[in-house]
């Protein structure tokens, strides 16, 4: 199975060892357990554009009318405006249970590797989603070849700053007001 094309999380049910516990008064074996839903990390097909738009719509409603209005329009992209975003950038989606979770993008420029969009759907953040796209776009950087990797992130997105420095990457400099005026923090991690 390839880097693109792996499980994350517990072995699948049909790999796992099934054991009821007994109930010691009655001697009867209480239901089992269902293991926790595993989660698939894999490149990114056309096939994924409307739930990956899908996603993003959902994440950013919860800021419309916070941020600029650029900025929004931006992380909300039809599937025909995704579809061109798609060219020059690998995409990686997140599945839990067939659902679509998170998506992160890359895009490799000049032996490093810039990673763009990264979402994550609000209602299951701190699963280790994020970690689980992160990683596969190590790989696939490393596989490229590519001797880093680095983001942007907008520096009022503290969550999203901590994740990466969680990561190992490190700050190296912060552009004020360059994006929608907004302040953006560079981070970069060397393989």
């Amino acid at each position: 199975m390839s880097a693109t094309d792996k499980p994350v999380g517990p072995a699948p049910a049909s790999q796992q060892k099934k054991e009821s516990p007994v109930n010691e008064k009655s001697n009867v074996a209480a239901p089992a357990v269902a293991p926790p839903p595993t989660l698939t990390v894999v490149q990114a097909t056309h096939n994924d554009i409307p739930d990956i738009c899908a996603l993003y719509k959902k994440i950013w409603d919860e800021y419309k009318g916070k941020l600029p209005m650029q900025l929004e329009r931006t992380w909300q992209p039809s599937p025909l405006e995704f579809t061109s975003l798609m060219e020059g950038v690998t995409f990686f989606t997140a599945r839990r249970d067939k659902k679509l979770v998170g998506v992160l993008g890359c895009s490799e420029e000049e032996g490093a590797v810039r990673l763009v969009h990264l979402a994550v759907d609000p209602e299951i953040r701190h699963q280790g989603i994020a970690t689980a796209l992160l990683t596969s776009s190590f790989e696939w950087a490393r596989r490229s070849g590519a001797t880093s990797t680095w983001v942007e992130a907008m520096a009022q997105f503290h969550s999203a700053i901590a994740l990466f420095r969680k990561a190992g990457f490190k700050e190296i400099g912060i552009m004020h007001k360059h994006l929608w005026k907004e302040d953006i923090t560079l981070m970069e991690l060397v393989f």
